[in-house]
């Protein structure tokens, strides 16, 4: 290994896997706290222990040498309902939000990936500045008033990356990274395709309205789901359209329809009529007693008409590696000083290989939007 350990690469490989020091000290037979003093710089292993916490954590000898670990601020992560969130398990995610973060710095120099085109609004502080960020973002991004068809391609064609960490969703509601290019976790766990959809809007809503700020608060959440309100349904739409009660009951007729065409829950639609004024407090909690009663609260009816979305500029960014420049995973892995098993762990698919065979390639067809 060249340069000088850095325990804080030690650390971020390990929480990146999801282990404790006693966990990694038992792998390379030594003490627990012999492993607290090198990740705290107050001791330095031997060439034979690095080989040996590198096997361990699936990296190379060289990451150890990196740089400052955790370059990205606690500030930059931006987590859904951080009050009930385990501290490790944040920390985890926080840890794999690096290592992604460096693999998507990779592919940034080697590609040109689309444009980041996502505004910042300063001191949105009303409902009524909310709106219009939401608004701003729907021209900038020449969507018209209808319904958006494609959350998760909108957020990769303005710039963002969205990706998921398979094995924390059903700890993370979901999360985004705020870096040069962002990151937005999806929670797979969701079956509702409308619930994914209104995540993507929500973190969206925080890079729009939320740059340099911590988040995780009700206000800023609050504000995020007020943003993903505006930004899936414009309000000028939902007072022309939104199915107006029958004298004091709701139209679950209309609703369904309404859900369907505009690819939004009846849960937040009736929440959005609210924010609107178009439906009463009483109609609103009607409503929301009728979902439970139903057995709606969690997954609606309709959700299987509605078609799932897949993130895909990860795995374009990867197949045009491979298939224009001859980058496969094994260079990417060596680029950034891990494994190729940890690369798949980060982006939670398999990676084109380099295969013996020249007349073969695995991957995915290049995207039109990728050029090298």
């Amino acid at each position: 290994m060249n340069g000088e350990f850095n325990g804080a690469e030690l650390r971020l490989a390990r929480i990146f896997n999801g282990l404790a020091l006693e966990d990694v000290a038992a792998r390379v037979e030594k003490t627990r706290q012999y492993l607290h003093k090198l990740e705290t710089g107050q001791a330095t292993p031997t060439t034979q222990l690095i080989g040996e916490l590198a096997a361990a954590l699936q990296v190379e000898s060289a990451f150890f040498s990196n740089g400052p670990a955790l370059m990205t601020g606690e500030e930059q992560f931006h987590f859904r309902k951080l009050f009930t969130t385990r501290a490790m398990v944040k920390q985890v995610a926080m840890a794999r939000g690096e290592l992604i973060g460096r693999l998507v710095t990779y592919l940034d120099r080697e590609l040109r990936l689309p444009e980041l085109r996502i505004p910042e609004v300063a001191n949105a502080q009303t409902m009524d500045d909310i709106e219009r960020a939401a608004e701003l973002c729907r021209r900038e991004w020449e969507l018209g008033l209808g319904p958006i068809a494609n959350m998760t391609r909108l957020a990769e064609y303005v710039g963002a990356v969205v990706t998921s960490f398979q094995s924390l969703s059903k700890e993370i509601d979901a999360l985004s990274v705020a870096l040069k290019r962002p990151i937005i976790v999806r929670n797979e766990a969701k079956e509702s395709v409308c619930r994914q959809r209104f995540d993507i809007g929500h973190e969206l809503g925080h890079f729009v309205l939320h740059a340099g700020q911590t988040t995780g608060d009700r206000v800023t959440e609050g504000q995020a789901n007020r943003f993903a309100s505006a930004l899936l349904i414009p309000r000028t739409m939902m007072a022309k359209l939104f199915p107006r009660p029958r004298g004091t009951r709701l139209d679950w007729s209309g609703l369904r329809e309404f859900k369907l065409t505009w690819k939004v829950s009846k849960a937040a639609i009736l929440y959005r009529a609210r924010q609107l004024e178009l439906i009463s407090d009483n109609q609103y909690k009607t409503g929301v007693i009728t979902l439970r009663r139903t057995g709606e609260a969690t997954g609606e009816r309709e959700d299987h008409l509605i078609a799932p979305e897949s993130p895909d500029l990860l795995a374009r960014s990867l197949a045009v590696l491979a298939e224009k420049k001859g980058i496969y995973a094994e260079e990417i892995a060596s680029a950034l000083r891990v494994t190729p098993s940890l690369i798949r762990e980060i982006v939670g698919f398999d990676l084109p290989l380099c295969n013996p065979d020249q007349g073969q390639r695995i991957g995915q067809r290049p995207s039109l939007y990728l050029v090298t």
